[in-house]
């Protein structure tokens, strides 16, 4: 039987009870390739496709241009969906909104992102990502496991097999779904996003829900006392480790794990939620949402204990962002839902010492077009998806500060300089915490899998 290097060491690391399985699972098992920028990730998700030429690309050309067709020229041999392919022409849409520039770096933010554009001079702006999924299902899961079709590990997953977990009491990959505040999620978000893939299933994202028991099944059954739960979980252990020496399966011994972290999950996990005892002062950074469990400013504040707690990789989903009409009723709640939130965040961070090993992430898995979904009118408009260019921002853990890098055409539509696959964000990611991406690799079904596939570079022009 061939088993990788990680089973083999858990296999070399693997003793029966509480303390010894703590040991082996609290212990950091990170062996970065490099000295890391980052310690964790916080990527704050923004499901369904937010428009880059709404909130963070300033594109003052298209004003003038309002509703002639996007040239050929521009247009080219861009593939469309069938929500548009009805059309028979596609109209130039400029935003109806105002773009100021902020702090002494002068980044072009929307008026929808006033508190983004406050921390402007700590956030690095990536302008001309692209992507080649078109629809929301292949783009998203592409962007969270490096494949557009189901079945890889989720990039939480990836770096949890890569360094390990450095808290006992917690997983390395969380999992925080959060409720706009318009109550309209649009797509769903399926758990696969998140999963192991082909990696043994110890290494996929937990989720925290916003109410009730933050965990599923965490707590005690009714007359189930902790220390009744603690001669159980011996006893199965002891059943489990006789069946893994008979059979030698890495499921039994993850099995054996997660009974042993969800043990100790009883008591770390209410502590870590109750976020009673933050300061005032706190609270107010990131508003009155905060107070509200599942909201977005909520999660964005776990989203910091759990950093604090040397949790690994947190990420964040936000839905509700596929505006094919009606964008601009929709597109200014979903703004507020964040941009409070995700400016405390970062400035929190920071506050506390942490934004230089921390690494925050926000953006979607596509724009929007630069044209119009349906009738072109100017104070009212749809934008349907739009993978050839989008715009996302990074903050803290290696990157530059209060710069921008990559740019679309005078449309948004084409990248015009400094384009940024989504591989090449991947292996940046994995760079700052200190991973190669090309030795990051999992064997399976006869070949060496990663999380960037066959290609992907760092984008070293921002790191700091």
């Amino acid at each position: 039987m061939t088993i990788s290097r990680r089973d083999l060491l858990a296999k070399t690391g693997f003793g029966l009870g509480t303390a010894a399985l703590g040991t082996l699972l609290g212990a950091p098992k990170a062996f970065p390739n490099f000295a890391p920028k980052a310690k964790r990730v916080i990527f704050l998700f923004q499901a369904g496709g937010p428009s880059h030429l709404d909130l963070l690309d300033y594109k003052p050309y298209m004003k003038g241009r309002f509703d002639e067709d996007i040239p050929p020229s521009i247009f080219g041999t861009q593939r469309i969906t069938g929500m548009v392919a009805h059309q028979d022409r596609f109209p130039v849409m400029p935003t109806m909104y105002g773009f100021q520039q902020y702090g002494k770096s002068g980044q072009w933010v929307s008026d929808l992102l006033p508190e983004t554009g406050k921390i402007a001079d700590d956030i690095c702006v990536l302008r001309g990502l692209h992507t080649e999924a078109i629809n929301h299902d292949p783009a998203i899961t592409f962007i969270q496991t490096g494949s557009q079709l189901p079945g890889r590990p989720s990039m939480g997953a990836w770096v949890d097999y890569g360094l390990g977990s450095e808290n006992e009491n917690l997983p390395a990959f969380v999992v925080l779904n959060s409720t706009p505040s318009n109550g309209m999620a649009d797509q769903g978000l399926l758990a696969r996003l998140w999963g192991a893939g082909f990696l043994p299933s110890r290494y996929q994202g937990v989720q925290f829900r916003g109410g009730g028991d933050a965990v599923l099944h965490l707590s005690n059954p009714p007359g189930i006392s902790r220390e009744q739960r603690r001669g159980q979980l011996d006893g199965l252990a002891a059943l489990n480790k006789r069946l893994q020496e008979r059979v030698g399966d890495p499921e039994i011994e993850t099995r054996i794990a997660q009974y042993e972290m969800a043990y100790r999950m009883q008591t770390s996990v209410p502590e870590l939620v109750d976020a009673s005892k933050e300061p005032e002062s706190v609270l107010k950074l990131y508003g009155d949402d905060a107070r509200k469990p599942g909201t977005f400013a909520a999660n964005c504040l776990l989203a910091r204990r759990l950093a604090e707690r040397n949790v690994r990789f947190i990420q964040l989903y936000h839905r509700g962002w596929d505006h094919h009409g009606g964008l601009t009723e929709k597109l200014p709640v979903l703004a507020r839902d964040i941009d409070r939130a995700s400016a405390a965040l970062v400035t929190d961070l920071k506050q506390r010492g942490m934004l230089d090993d921390t690494l925050v992430i926000w953006g979607g898995e596509f724009g929007r077009t630069p044209y119009a979904q349906g009738p072109s009118k100017v104070n009212s408009y749809g934008r349907d998806h739009h993978g050839r260019v989008f715009s996302m921002w990074m903050a803290g853990g290696g990157v530059k500060r209060g710069v921008s890098y990559g740019a679309s055409d005078e449309y948004g539509f084409n990248v015009a300089e400094g384009g940024v696959h989504v591989h090449d964000l991947q292996a940046t990611i994995l760079h700052l915490l200190g991973i190669d991406h090309q030795r990051l690799t999992f064997p399976f079904q006869g070949r060496n899998f990663r999380l960037t596939d066959v290609h992907g570079r760092v984008v070293k022009e921002i790191l700091a």
